[in-house]
């Protein structure tokens, strides 16, 4: 059972572990992203269709992009593990959101000057930014169940008892709750300050962009540590496989030499008896 931590406590064991800091920055830092790109993504999604049947539309084709992408990426998540192992699982995340995040405000800060290009392809710099921040989304949402949560459980088994459970429970008494809920704290503030949402766009993609370049630091990190305690665990686990395989052979030899002694104590009187 996970103790329950105050949120005292929670502090004081995020602060005692660079391992269990690293990993809080993970769960933060893509609760934050997703919050900040989605709603910055339905902002531009609603001026590009303010038709509601065009707005239904759109994202019943999202719905059912995102559940094909899911179920490819919980394919290919076992592929990546097997065959890349946990660092580049846990970085791919980022880096695409980190990529389609500077392409989706790049459209908007920047995207009068690629208006005759993008006329060519038959798009408005509007929709084409709505349309990067959808295969955002996309990927944000199925990467969470194919690399991001299996990442996060398997950053957990290299520690040991006592600190698996009093992490996981300080993660989950302060990270989840602040990865979900600072997004909006930092929209609501931006909005108070520059009047709307629109006029904070600048700064929303100036703090994703650090938080992301902050995710992917602690990634590294963590990967890092957590090949060091693999491979520790792992010279653990084979010199009691050794220890384990070679005690038996001691109790194997004594019984053998018992099972001789009790075998010539039953031939003696038999051999005496006739000479009797």
């Amino acid at each position: 059972n996970k103790p329950k931590l105050s949120m005292k406590e929670s502090m004081k064991v995020l602060i005692s572990s660079k391992y269990v800091r690293d990993l809080a920055t993970l769960v933060v830092a893509y609760g934050i992203s997703i919050n900040l790109v989605e709603v910055t993504w339905k902002s531009k999604l609603k001026a590009q269709f303010p038709s509601p049947n065009e707005y239904s539309s759109f994202m019943g084709d999202f719905s059912t992009a995102t559940g094909i992408a899911t179920f490819t990426m919980m394919l290919l998540g076992r592929i990546i593990f097997q065959r890349f192992g946990w660092g580049v699982a846990a970085m791919i995340t980022p880096t695409v959101l980190l990529v389609t995040g500077v392409g989706f405000f790049s459209l908007i800060l920047f995207g009068q000057p690629l208006t005759p290009l993008l006329a060519t392809w038959g798009m408005t710099p509007l929709l084409a930014a709505v349309y990067v921040g959808a295969l955002q989304n996309i990927f944000s949402k199925s990467a969470k169940y194919s690399l991001f949560d299996p990442c996060k459980e398997m950053a957990y088994i290299p520690l040991d008892g006592d600190m698996k459970l009093k992490g996981k429970a300080a993660i989950d008494v302060v990270c989840n709750p602040l990865g979900k809920s600072g997004g909006a704290l930092i929209q609501q503030f931006l909005i108070l300050i520059f009047g709307s949402l629109a006029n904070s766009t600048p700064y929303l993609g100036g703090i994703l962009l650090v938080i992301v370049l902050a995710w992917l630091g602690a990634a590294r990190s963590l990967d890092k540590q957590f090949s060091s305690l693999a491979k520790e665990d792992l010279r653990k686990e084979m010199s009691k496989e050794k220890v384990e395989t070679a005690a038996p052979k001691e109790p194997e030899s004594a019984t053998d030499v018992l099972v001789e002694q009790s075998n010539g104590t039953e031939n003696s009187p038999s051999d005496s008896s006739p000479a009797q």
